[in-house]
């Protein structure tokens, strides 16, 4: 069971073989990077590439772990005593299964993402550690132990935006997908846009890059904004000419897809400004 990537989906060497280490080990792959590098995607990939089904559980800010494992409804199981409902006494009945026990009960081996876990509150890493560990947790309603039948392939994606427990991180195996350079960009276009032209994508990704190590950008666009910058260009059938701007415009050809805020905008108008001004 190895990941190469597929052909939808550029997998540099070393992410290969990150996702290949975490199956060997059996343990979970914590992946992070910035948003939109393709940290979801990848546990999407890595489902088709090994023929497994996939389970995805994505987190939020209101998300506690126990509801990963099982929900117990107490306030239907009491409406349904006050009615007489004969269903009240089988107390599994009203068990919610979560999507950890999804992926410990399918009849075969799964993928299961966990997505953007440091959404969640500090302490749901903690809340996970042993049944991520042990691949097992305990239902206290109807005393049952569930085990996973087979041990699913765990890919949990972070953004950085919290430190996730020092516990928590040794039980994982790491990866950080760095920004794509130039070449690799060109790879993933590629792959979306198969046939672009040349002149048109190296002209546009010049500019991109620019755009991303301006000094003082707030929020840096990302792989999935590049493609999407560049799909409104072929659908305006843009070519490289329409895109070269000289220091007095500053801002990109619908840079719309690229700035996602004022503050970066006003930036880009700001220097625009000033390069009018020394003239």
């Amino acid at each position: 069971m190895k990941f190469s990537g597929t052909d939808s989906y550029v997998a540099t060497d070393d992410l290969k073989i990150a996702v290949n280490a975490a199956v060997t080990l059996e343990r979970p792959l914590l992946v992070k990077g910035e948003p939109g590098t393709g940290k979801t995607e990848l546990a999407r990939q890595v489902s088709q590439a090994l023929d497994l089904p996939m389970i995805e559980w994505h987190i939020k800010s209101t998300t506690r772990a126990q509801q990963g494992l099982y929900e117990y409804d107490a306030v239907s199981r009491l409406r349904d005593s006050q009615l007489g409902d004969e269903r009240v006494h089988e107390i599994a009945n009203y068990i919610k299964r979560g999507k950890l026990w999804e992926a410990f009960s399918a009849p075969g081996k799964v993928v299961l993402l966990i997505d953007e876990i440091d959404k969640a509150d500090i302490e749901f890493p903690n809340d996970l550690l042993q049944e991520l560990d042990r691949m097992e947790f305990h239902v206290y309603e109807t005393g049952e132990t569930i085990r996973a039948v087979h041990r699913p392939v765990v890919i949990i994606t972070s953004n950085n935006e919290k430190e996730l427990p020092d516990a928590f991180l040794r039980r994982c195996f790491f990866h950080y997908i760095r920004f794509p350079d130039m070449e690799t960009m060109k790879q993933i276009v590629e792959v979306h846009f198969p046939g672009i032209k040349q002149a048109l994508l190296t002209t546009a990704l010049t500019q991109f890059y620019q755009v991303r190590d301006q000094q003082g950008l707030k929020k840096k666009p990302s792989t999935s904004e590049v493609l999407d910058w560049l799909k409104l260009l072929l659908a305006e059938d843009l070519g490289p000419e329409d895109l070269r701007r000289d220091s007095a415009e500053a801002l990109p050809k619908l840079h719309g897809a690229l700035l996602k805020n004022e503050q970066d905008v006003h930036l880009f108008e700001r220097l625009a400004f000033m390069a009018r001004r020394q003239r």
